[in-house]
């Protein structure tokens, strides 16, 4: 499950890349548009700025937009930021793998190998999709879930 500061990160970041090359977005506009604690929001842009994805300016006509163009930034890089991986469990992780605690070999664990064939195919997903991408969100899908 995405934690709420991964999808808030994503909700700031689709923000801005609706308003890529519009120039700087305040704080403020995103907080209020993307329902985000305005603390929180800045602790969450400051974190995408250290990370090369997002600029920043400050003063009256300052404000944040994003430092790469919306096709260049994926789902995947994005949740990899907040989260660290995209694994499940720690041992399906390819840039930050741990053995799992309390867990038999990883020779003997038959979880392992299925981790792995879903961690690979999520990352296949996510790192296809861009905030460029037109993500449609029917009424009746959101519904389902």
């Amino acid at each position: 499950m995405l934690s709420q500061r991964t999808r808030y990160a994503i909700r700031a970041l689709l923000h801005l890349s609706d308003r890529f090359g519009k120039g700087p977005v305040q704080l403020t506009e995103i907080s209020v548009a993307q329902n985000i604690p305005a603390k929180f929001l800045t602790v969450i842009l400051s974190e995408m700025g250290r990370a090369g994805l997002v600029e920043t300016q400050r003063g009256k006509d300052g404000g944040y937009w994003l430092a790469k163009r919306p096709s260049e930034i994926s789902y995947g890089d994005i949740i990899r930021l907040t989260r660290g991986s995209l694994a499940l469990v720690p041992c399906a992780s390819r840039l930050a793998y741990e053995p799992c605690k309390n867990c038999v070999s990883q020779e003997q664990c038959r979880i392992h190998w299925v981790m792995l064939k879903v961690r690979d195919e999520m990352a296949r997903i996510l790192d296809t999709i861009r905030l460029s991408d037109p993500v449609p969100v029917p009424l009746e899908d959101v519904a389902a879930e």
